[in-house]
């Protein structure tokens, strides 16, 4: 199959384009037909080997944990899904090797879930990561309620946007930072808009006085330790960003793959309550294009990688 894959550490550049293994289907696995996978911070940071210490690496690696698609082939004992049946999922697992920027990928049925059916395919790609870490933070670990004021951080990014739509669904007032061009998108989320950088302490206390119920840090660093000085009497600080988060009481979080998590995203979606913004969509051969604009560090959404099937057939039939 064709796919995206590297064989050492490296920049944009170590990504290839062209023939890679076709994937095995163990008995709890799901062969998935990739329409989208969308592109997030982790895979830049798995590429340079940043994450060297806790996956190991099995080269050559096709990168990406975020999917739609279509059911092939169900493993063994697989009777969740059918052939036909299409899915969303946050595939990851305990190393790196087989990710879904390629044709196909041999999914665990323990990170899959339904595809909403109001998302397109590459709206749908972006919410399994994004989605899960919003939900898992906000729901599981800070336990946001009706009547609370919270702070999101990057809050018209993937993870940050969710987040709103989830915090503001519950009955929570929410605070998130934005540039300024993103104000009018966050507002439209749900949320007050605050420019980050320089004076950010004071324009958050200007909108929550007594200080915030609950703060998301999706950046680490300063940022992290703004936060936790802008928590209200027990307030609750989580970060995805920084493990330095719990020398100051909070919670360092890194997302999980949940099928019933999944699927309660799913439902929200369905339901309206979740959106996802996808700012650009790439093929699948520019997939190196796509991880260095996510790099840059400044997307409206998410960027989605797609696979044209029309194309690849067509290709097929003239080799």
């Amino acid at each position: 199959m064709k796919g995206i894959s590297y064989s050492r550490y490296g920049g944009p550049e170590v990504l290839e384009y062209g023939e890679v293994r076709d994937p095995k289907v163990g008995p709890d696995q799901v062969l998935v037909k990739v329409c989208a996978a969308a592109v997030n911070p982790v895979d830049w940071k798995c590429r340079e080997g940043y994450l060297d210490g806790v996956l190991d690496a099995v080269f050559p690696v096709i990168p990406g944990w975020d999917v739609s698609g279509v059911v092939v082939q169900p493993g063994a004992a697989v009777t969740e899904f059918s052939v036909g049946d299409e899915v969303i999922g946050y595939v990851r697992e305990d190393f790196l090797s087989r990710g879904t920027f390629a044709e196909y990928v041999a999914a665990p049925v323990r990170t899959l879930a339904r595809k909403p059916r109001n998302l397109s395919y590459e709206e749908a790609a972006g919410l399994p990561l994004a989605g899960l870490t919003a939900y898992q933070v906000l729901m599981k670990v800070l336990e946001v309620k009706r009547g609370e004021t919270v702070l999101v951080h990057a809050a018209a990014g993937g993870v940050g946007s969710i987040a709103v739509q989830l915090a503001h669904h519950v009955g929570a007032r929410v605070i998130g930072t934005a540039g300024e061009h993103n104000h009018d998108f966050v507002r439209s989320l749900g949320a007050d808009p605050v420019t980050y950088g320089g004076g950010l302490a004071e324009r958050v206390r200007g909108l929550a006085p007594e200080g915030v119920d609950a703060a998301f840090d999706t950046i680490g660093g300063d940022t992290m330790k703004t936060s936790a000085n802008l928590l209200a009497p027990e307030g609750r600080l989580a970060s995805i960003a920084d493990p330095d988060v719990v020398s100051y009481g909070g919670r360092y979080c890194f997302v999980r793959p949940d099928t019933e998590d999944l699927g309660r995203l799913g439902e929200l979606a369905e339901q309206g309550v979740v959106s996802v913004h996808v700012s650009e969509t790439f093929p699948l051969e520019r997939t190196a294009d796509a991880q260095r604009l996510n790099q840059e560090g400044r997307t409206r959404g998410k960027i989605v990688v797609t696979v044209d099937w029309e194309t690849e057939s067509e290709a097929a039939a003239s080799d």
